[in-house]
């Protein structure tokens, strides 16, 4: 069985098999793509506040470290579940403030029915408690994949002042399964960056 296998990858030619791993290079990199402009799309626009971060983690190259409000939470109902994984994966309940600023609600480990204009956020919690049984712990740390944005070079500066300053916010979309990416950055309100749909 495996000589047949064997002989048959043999017979096909280095060409052919060096045309089949492009092909599949670039139909891996046109589903990323399609997947990101699926969210900006049709995702519901939330807008977030920013917070400063740890000056020691400011910008890295071309990019700003971003932190959100809805960064840090409360457990909630979870604190000291268990949980199946070291960093599981959550939802979070937002809901907009007088100020169309979207705050939490509750956090979730598995996804809920929400009505508009609430939204479910997917995340990430970053650790558990317990060394042996994974809990969740009393406050959350969770990442949503939207804690950085690449910025042209030499602009990184002016953006994380006005994150320090909370100046800025980020309107990201949200589908209704949770996945979320940054759509626009506000800078007083104003649009500064707009993410293109590819």
């Amino acid at each position: 069985m495996i000589g047949s296998i064997t002989r048959f990858w043999q017979r096909i030619p280095k060409a052919v098999l060096f045309g089949a791993a492009i092909l599949l290079q670039c139909a891996l990199l046109i589903v990323m793509v399609t997947d990101r402009m699926q969210i900006l799309r049709e995702g519901t626009e939330v807008t977030l506040q920013t917070r400063p971060v740890d000056p020691h983690d400011l910008l890295r190259g071309d990019y700003v470290v971003l932190g959100y409000d809805i960064s840090q939470l409360p457990a909630g109902a979870l604190a000291g579940q268990a949980s199946a994984e070291r960093n599981p994966v959550v939802f979070v309940e937002l809901a907009p403030d007088a100020n169309g600023l979207y705050q939490a609600v509750s956090v979730h480990a598995a996804p809920v029915a929400v009505t508009a204009p609430e939204v479910l956020i997917r995340g990430r919690v970053s650790y558990s408690c317990g060394s042996t049984i994974r809990t969740f712990c009393d406050r959350l740390t969770i990442r949503y994949g939207l804690e950085s944005y690449f910025v042209p070079e030499g602009e990184g500066r002016t953006l994380e002042q006005a994150r320090n300053q909370q100046k800025l916010r980020v309107v990201a979309a949200v589908l209704p399964s949770g996945r979320a990416a940054i759509k626009r950055l506000l800078l007083d309100g104003e649009p500064v960056y707009e993410e293109p749909w590819y």
